[in-house]
């Protein structure tokens, strides 16, 4: 059979690795295909770098002159960001390029356009390394669950983050010393914010929503909470109460609407999820008939992404000459199916709470906190003290039952105004993970 012929734009870590994954293993891969996958040119700031890394290989200075090359089948976009990489994706379908991306800001970002542009011109966009890493949780929503009906997703999508958080929780240290040592090690950029304040999880989470529900991808109504202003106290706290504090992204099909969220969640520690540690992704899927499945492993890195990466060129060859409507359509449900679905507002989501009040050490106190919670239907699970701080306020911790978001904030409110109040309410969401629950 004809090869086919794949442009790389952009050699960094993702793109140096899929160089090396499709010379190194080009014999397995024409094994498992049938047919050869030649890397025919690429495109770098650096030519020198190219040389190195793809010797065969045309060197093009220009993104615009790669996407266009008659020698060219598949684009596969590297470069990150949504400037050069979306112009340079949509002109390489509208020259009829198929595209494989792991280019999650893009498609949360900008995926409705370019899934629309690629079906009028029956081109191809794969995008399995665009969410966690190497893990394969686009083919399992896209194909693997398509018998059934997805009810929730909740993963730790964000390696930074989970280090950080990690960290902190198995020796007791504060959030910048973590950071800093995140930073050292690579783990994290020299500015995080992408990562710890949760724009990174929020990009993967939307599409992963998508992919779920048959909605358009919508960034713009996921709700961001990072982990920077978290405290190691809390992370202890959460510990001694049997909880683990992850940064989650979660995406739950409710009768109101779909939630769409990231944010520090509490889960109990003999949940799976709870228990993937370092930089480790994982996502838990649950649904109608299969129920709860899990997918674990790592979430970055060159060779693990490179892997989905070379994955997808795969499935591309293998449907290259295929009817267009026999293929796996891009957000799984036939174009036609994919509908925009009232977005939850997270006033609006049901959940339940970690609290902890600095109070004044003194009777009745406790009453009128549990006053002021009853007073708006939110009903105490757990409620301990953790003793005394300054000689005089006492730090109480409270776990609540389900309740809705805005009643926990006007109780919350209601809460900071008392004179023996004296800071800021600590809230973090918590998550059962449980069955049909999510």
């Amino acid at each position: 059979m004809k090869p086919v012929n794949i442009g790389i734009l952009g050699l960094g870590t993702v793109g140096s690795g899929t160089a090396r994954v499709l010379q190194d293993n080009a014999a397995e891969i024409s094994r498992r295909l049938g047919r050869e996958v030649n890397i025919s040119a690429v495109c770098d700031s650096s030519e020198e770098k190219a040389r190195t890394v793809c010797p065969a290989a045309a060197f093009v200075k220009d993104p615009f002159e790669l996407v266009q090359r008659t020698d060219v089948d598949v684009v596969v976009e590297l470069f990150g960001g949504t400037g050069a990489a979306k112009d340079a994706v949509l002109k390489a379908i509208e020259n009829g390029k198929h595209i494989v991306t792991a280019n999650k800001k893009l498609l949360a970002e900008y995926g409705n356009e370019i899934f629309s542009l690629a079906e009028q011109k029956n081109v191809m966009v794969q995008f399995e390394a665009a969410v966690a890493g190497g893990i394969p949780i686009i083919k399992a929503l896209r194909e693997g669950l398509a018998a059934n009906h997805i009810q929730s997703i909740a993963g730790i999508i964000n390696g930074t983050s989970n280090f950080i958080l990690t960290e902190m929780r198995e020796k007791g240290s504060a959030f910048a010393e973590v950071l800093k040592k995140a930073q050292e090690l690579g783990y994290a950029e020299a500015d995080p914010t992408f990562d710890i304040e949760g724009h990174d999880a929020g990009h993967k989470i939307t599409i992963m929503s998508a992919l779920a529900f048959g909605t358009p991808v919508n960034f713009n109504a996921c709700y961001l909470e990072g982990i920077s202003k978290l405290d190691s106290r809390d992370i202890k706290y959460a510990e001694e109460l049997g909880y683990r504090v992850k940064l989650l992204g979660i995406t739950r099909k409710t009768d109101k609407g779909v939630e769409l969220r990231v944010h520090p969640t509490l889960i109990p520690e003999c949940r799976l999820l709870a228990n993937v540690n370092g930089v480790m992704n994982a996502v838990r899927v649950d649904a109608d008939m299969v129920g709860e499945t899990l997918y674990y492993g790592a979430g970055a890195g060159a060779l693990p992404t490179a892997s989905a990466v070379v994955a997808d060129i795969i499935d591309i060859c293998r449907l290259i000459t295929a009817d267009p409507g026999n293929r796996v359509p891009h957000l799984a449900f036939q174009p036609s199916q994919v509908k925009a679905q009232p977005m939850l507002p997270m006033d609006e989501i049901t959940s339940s709470y970690y609290l902890r009040v600095q109070a004044k050490d003194q009777p009745g106190v406790l009453g009128q906190i549990a006053n002021l919670l009853a007073k708006e239907n939110v009903s105490i699970e757990a409620l301990i003290q953790k003793g005394v701080l300054d000689g005089s306020l006492a730090e109480i911790v409270i776990l609540t039952h389900s309740t809705v978001e805005k009643n926990i904030k006007t109780a919350i409110a209601a809460i900071e105004a008392l004179d023996v109040v004296y800071a800021p309410v600590v809230m973090i969401r918590m998550e059962s993970l449980h069955g049909r629950n999510g």
